[in-house]
């Protein structure tokens, strides 16, 4: 049963990676669908806080999420398979690519091509903000819609970098978690 999983897992991932274009927030809507709506690994809300982890660890979003799925379905040979699938398309497609190079660069139809393609990749990144802040809208957590409405007001209104939104909600997180510990405790 378990070399069952692994291998689908290494054939999800393979696939996803293979067939993805733009990047790792439009690889996080195919892995939900896949392991969430197909296969019934992993819940919604665990994905979620899934794809949080993910977006905020440093690297690629889409090795990021094979890693924490990869983890939470089959441990740490999850996590080698998930990776080396997710590694396996792009390596190739840029190893083939970099021979290639001169021939691609100039050609008018790939180019226009790939300039259609943003605006799927566009499509895809909206529909996943979408889903996330619905899921959040839908817990009817006042705290949660709090946190998204002010991450959206600093990054958008005041231009503030990310990566201190990001840095202060993982504060608030730990904060939030150290006292609720701390109140189950007495």
């Amino acid at each position: 049963m378990q070399k069952k999983k692994l291998l689908t897992l290494f054939l999800s991932t393979l696939y996803l990676s293979a067939f993805t274009f733009g990047g790792g927030y439009v690889i996080v809507t195919l892995m939900r669908k896949k392991f969430v709506s197909e296969y019934h690994w992993i819940d919604e809300d665990e994905m979620l806080d899934l794809i949080a982890i993910a977006q905020s660890s440093p690297g690629a979003i889409a090795v990021n999420g094979a890693i924490v799925v990869g983890y939470k379905l089959a441990g740490i040979l999850g996590i080698i398979i998930s990776v080396i699938a997710t590694i396996i398309p792009p390596f190739v497609v840029i190893s083939l690519l970099s021979f290639c190079y001169e021939a691609f660069r100039t050609n008018l139809i790939v180019s226009l091509m790939l300039e259609g393609m943003q605006a799927g990749v566009g499509a895809v990144i909206g529909a996943v903000v979408y889903e996330m802040a619905a899921g959040i809208v839908h817990e009817n957590n006042i705290f949660s819609l709090f946190i998204m409405f002010f991450s959206f007001i600093l990054t958008y209104v005041f231009n503030i970098n990310v990566v201190y939104i990001i840095l202060i909600c993982i504060l608030i997180g730990l904060i939030k978690t150290f006292l609720l510990k701390r109140s189950v405790k007495s």
